[in-house]
């Protein structure tokens, strides 16, 4: 058993912020299942939504996000993580990352703020189409510096280790955390009083996601199965366009260039978003989605197609320079040419329960980033908050993880034990299945949903469920298992959540009641494991 006065899951922003913050009070182990540099985080285009300029203000800010969230959003919270952007900002500024600036006219720089749908003011900092990237490395960077951080790669976390699976009598309460070491194969016991989950979203159950192969919802499913609550799951957010290429798989074309004036054309050169929303092309992701989805059935086409040949070709590429280079290797020039776009699975609204400090319904257990379901983002998260509810939810965390003095729990933990267990036989089998679920998903749980449907993959999900822990009872643990293992739980979490919300709201649209039912239904989707 290792002890640390922190524990982190995931390196993305939300965990690699936490981390520099933590390191002060203690010592902090980062585990992560693939390299330092494989989240989420590194594969975001767009940019931080942030208020930045007097035009714009916090409650702007707070409204815009409010009617992304189609009454769910809690305003609270909202308010709060709008309010505290700037600060963290500069923090983030301070430790290297570098926005793009423009002159002012005064001779002076100031920050070259884009736009983005949803948003009604110019409030998204960027680093050309690679912000992600940007505040990816420079965190890295400062993480390698610092004596008490040991960034522990290519180790996937299996479960928590808590007193409510240990047995004791008292308050469930997080211990650690059990980890696979891929290189040794060993499961290694990690103790902690406070573990935080930042493990990113769960783009991968779906067939088609513009997220990295590490999205596969580890945390949700391991909130899950120790007790915790977990909301919101109906509410999976799919990015309007991602590049349609046989060759290139999972590459987002980012919204920033919708908000510099690119238009969504069929493939006869029609434009056809203002027959959907009075905003057009810049209406909030989940109208634009369904929009497409719908152009796409009524046609029969494959994809839909994003035009911004209208604007000099100079400042596409200087704007974006890595969306302009990787079509160029499709053979695709966008300064000449639309670009194919299809709708695919980007970002998971909901996730573990946890308040604006990241405490979920499990004491020394923190939620922070895409995992955490803090009540901003409601039924549709608008453009460019997750990074910045990542930076503050990460800061809020350190806060309240390091308020006053803990008393440390005095327990052993006890090791990993895999009893008779042998490798893995039929590995053909564990690809399989990835691959059903997969299919499944996007088959009969998208972007437009039936109770049929739902309930045909509710059914198959239940006999995957039982061949996956068949398979993990009975053979040594690997990284393709564990994440088969959590992609069926948190599959059977989105469809639960699906069937019981009897309405269509933000991103949750179902033909069979496609009214929203404010009555029955403006309140947050509870799953707690009985």
């Amino acid at each position: 058993m290792r002890e640390f006065d922190f524990i982190v899951l995931g390196s993305g922003i939300a965990g690699l912020s936490f981390a520099l913050k933590a390191a002060q009070k203690g010592s902090v182990a980062i585990v992560t299942k693939r390299s330092s540099s494989d989240s989420n985080t590194a594969w975001a285009q767009g940019g931080v939504a942030c208020v930045m300029t007097g035009e714009d203000s916090f409650d702007l800010h707070v409204r815009d996000t409010l009617a992304a969230g189609a009454g769910l959003c809690h305003e609270d919270v909202v308010r709060s993580i709008v309010t505290e952007g700037p600060t963290r900002i500069a923090e983030l500024t301070g430790l290297g990352v570098h926005f793009d600036q423009r002159e002012n006219g005064n001779g002076t720089m100031e920050p070259d703020l884009g736009r983005e749908g949803g948003h009604t003011k110019r409030r998204i900092l960027h680093a050309r189409d690679a912000t992600g990237r940007e505040i990816e490395t420079r965190l890295l960077e400062r993480i390698a510096e610092h004596p008490r951080i040991e960034v522990m790669e290519n180790h996937m976390a299996v479960d928590f280790i808590t007193t409510g699976k240990l047995g004791y009598a008292m308050e469930n309460s997080c211990l650690g955390v059990y980890v696979l070491n891929e290189a040794t194969g060993i499961v290694e016991t990690l103790r902690s009083d406070v573990t935080v989950a930042a493990t990113g979203g769960c783009g991968k159950v779906y067939l088609y996601t513009t997220n990295p192969d590490v999205a596969t919802g580890d945390g949700v499913a391991m909130a899950w199965r120790a007790g915790a609550v977990i909301a919101n799951m109906e509410f999976v957010q799919f990015h309007p366009t991602c590049l349609y290429h046989p060759s290139i798989k999972s590459f987002l074309i980012s919204e920033a260039v919708r908000g510099e004036g690119g238009i969504l054309i069929n493939e006869r050169g029609q434009r056809f978003m203002e027959h959907h929303n009075p905003q057009k092309e810049l209406a909030p992701r989940d109208i634009v989605a369904r929009a497409i989805d719908a152009e796409m059935k009524r046609s029969g086409a494959k994809c839909v197609y994003l035009d911004i040949t209208h604007k000099p070709a100079d400042f596409i590429r200087s704007r974006f320079p890595t969306i302009y280079e990787t079509c160029l290797q499709a053979g695709l020039d966008i300064t000449k040419s639309p670009i194919p776009v299809v709708p695919a699975a980007h970002y998971q609204c909901g996730g573990v329960k946890a308040d604006v400090n990241g405490e979920t319904s499990i004491r020394g257990l923190f939620a922070i980033g895409e995992v955490a379901c803090t009540g901003l983002h409601g039924a549709n998260r608008l453009a460019s908050n997750s990074l910045l509810e990542g930076l503050v939810a990460a800061h809020r965390a350190f806060e309240k993880s390091t308020r006053g003095k803990r008393e440390r729990v005095e327990i052993s933990l006890p090791e990993w034990r895999s009893g008779q267990v042998q490798d893995v036989d039929e590995l053909v089998v564990i690809s399989h299945n990835w691959e059903e679920v997969r299919r499944l998903m996007w088959d009969y749980v998208g972007i437009v949903r039936t109770d049929k449907r739902l309930q045909r993959a509710a059914t198959r999900l239940r006999n995957l469920h039982a061949e996956v822990q068949e398979f993990y009872w009975n053979f040594k643990v690997t990284t393709d298992l564990l994440e088969l293992r959590n992609l069926v739980t948190v599959a059977s979490l989105v469809v639960d959540c699906a069937l019981s919300r009897k309405e269509s709201r933000g991103l949750h649209f179902t033909l069979d009641y496609p009214e929203r039912d404010d009555r029955r239904f403006l309140r947050d989707t509870l799953m707690r494991r009985v």
